[in-house]
């Protein structure tokens, strides 16, 4: 199989450096052909701008969704989104690997997401009817292609409990997991955390190791987190919100997992 890893901390000589190398020497040696996007290695340019399309601007001015759209559709994307892009056609899983900054990734991956899921590319497709708004929300280009994160931070385990003072980790991560994951077709696998990290020594680290070999070992048997589909008949359309009869009296994000 292939597996892309899109990569992003600054240090190489890190808890995150030293899982990146281990990930990518254990999926080598179960035989997967392996793609490392090491973001900071790559100086990966976050912001997305009129830079990002060779293309003549749609309007008089600037507009993100109209002009990234144009440039995919006419092949004039700069390299490096179109270099990433052409990843993900190859990748069967890509994993997420970040450490937690300020409740969420670092502004570099962020920056990833803004420009390589381009207009055209992974939003803005599909048909658009009463019974159908967009291939979104588990279809889309990435349908049958398997995500995961991998994310270290240095809270307890305990801070991000249900009754924790940082938040429950699932509810955190909802955004990365639904909104960027899933929306454009991921089977989104459950995250693998790694908590205080600051206190990480040998012992903890080979266990570390052995939890994240066995998540990689099982990468294609893992059940997906159980997101409900848009366009399944459990959302009405074009409201897009759960019909009635489901979850009835609750909202949140549990509501759109089965």
């Amino acid at each position: 199989m292939n597996v892309l890893i899109v990569y992003a901390h600054p240090e190489a000589h890190s808890l995150n450096g030293a899982l990146n190398t281990f990930a990518v020497s254990h999926l080598e040696k179960a035989g997967h052909r392996v793609q490392v996007s090491d973001l900071y290695a790559m100086n990966w340019k976050a912001q997305l701008d009129a830079n990002d399309t060779l293309a003549p601007l749609a309007g008089d001015y600037f507009h993100p969704s109209l002009d990234s759209k144009k440039a995919f559709e006419q092949g004039l994307q700069s390299a490096d989104i179109a270099g990433e892009q052409e990843k993900l056609r190859q990748a069967d899983a890509v994993i997420f690997q970040f450490p937690l900054w300020w409740f969420s990734m670092p502004a570099i991956m962020k920056g990833w997401f803004d420009r390589v899921y381009a207009c055209g590319f992974a939003y803005g497709v599909g048909e658009h009817s009463d019974t159908h708004w967009g291939d979104r929300y588990g279809e889309g280009i990435f349908s049958g292609k398997r995500a995961m994160l991998l994310v270290t931070t240095g809270g307890w385990e305990s801070h991000y409990s249900p009754r924790g003072i940082n938040g429950p980790i699932d509810d955190i991560l909802f955004p990365i997991q639904h909104g960027m994951l899933f929306y454009p077709g991921f089977d989104v696998l459950p995250p693998l955390v790694i908590y205080h990290t600051s206190k990480t020594d040998d012992k903890k680290y080979a266990a570390y190791c052995q939890q994240l070999a066995q998540r990689l070992d099982t990468l294609w048997q893992t059940e997906p987190l159980p997101f409900r589909q848009q366009n399944a008949g459990d959302y009405t359309i074009p409201a897009l919100t759960l019909r009635p009869d489901i979850a009835p009296g609750e909202s949140g994000f549990g509501v759109h997992m089965k």
